[in-house]
């Protein structure tokens, strides 16, 4: 399988390059830089690119990739509903053809969600917690907000009513992002990597999940799994679970 990293000098994407290179059945056609051009995938026959850039430029090379009908893995965050939209009509005049959009490629993350996913019926309260290397620049990241929408979904297919919150003042905005009902907090801490907390509250107790990675090495498992898996989908699957027998 010949696969193409764009964003390869970046910090996931050069670890992304290694994955690559190391993975029985991959093969390496190109990684590119950010003052590298597109173009020059077009005389590769690239199966699958791996894009791992910032989020102002990713929705631009995702299209390019589209067009050209190359399978992507995108791990760049900035993925709003809008983005998602205007790239399901793109790839649906490209029925062959698939992007993953993966708010997170570690193991850990995606079963910290799915076992979320499985709580959230049964506690009153629910919030998020992310943490993150100040480089970040986005907040809050791709991962707490697809965790509050799945905890947001299940709560209402369990016809919860809204997560008890009293707070009738907060001009600083200290209790934070909400998504779908659900409250995310986003810290930017030196020294940290990722990591997630779940908290969960019901009437005499409480449930906490937490998922954390210490290293960008940490996502290169799921990566390697979505770049072999997503030769035999078609359309946007949207997140990493999909790709894992859960």
């Amino acid at each position: 399988m010949k696969v193409a990293v764009i964003g390869a000098h970046g910090r996931m994407g050069a670890q992304a390059v290694e994955a690559v290179k190391d993975a029985d059945g991959l093969d390496l056609v190109a990684a590119l830089g950010s003052s590298d051009s597109l173009e020059t995938l077009t005389d590769l026959d690239v199966d699958v690119a791996v894009e791992l850039t910032v989020p102002k430029a990713t929705e631009d090379n995702v299209r390019f990739l589209v067009e050209h009908d190359i399978d992507t893995v995108v791990g760049t965050t900035g993925w709003d509903a809008d983005r998602l939209d205007r790239l399901r009509d793109l790839l649906a005049e490209h029925p062959d053809t698939a992007v993953l959009i993966a708010p997170n490629f570690s193991i850990g993350a995606v079963l910290a969600m799915r076992f979320a996913e499985v709580a959230a019926p049964y506690f009153d309260s629910a919030e998020v917690v992310e943490i993150h290397h100040p480089r970040k620049l986005d907040a809050p990241s791709g991962t707490a907000v697809h965790t509050a929408q799945r905890i947001a979904a299940a709560r209402k297919a369990a016809d919860l009513p809204a997560v008890p919150d009293a707070t009738d003042s907060d001009p600083d905005g200290a209790r934070g992002a909400v998504i779908d009902g659900i409250h995310v907090h986003a810290i930017r801490q030196l020294g940290m990597t990722a990591s997630e907390e779940i908290h969960f509250g019901a009437a005499g107790e409480a449930l906490t999940i937490r998922t954390d990675s210490f290293s960008t090495s940490a996502f290169m498992p799921g990566i390697i799994t979505a770049v072999r898996a997503i030769g035999d989908r078609t359309g946007l699957i949207h997140g990493l679970e999909n790709m894992l027998d859960l």
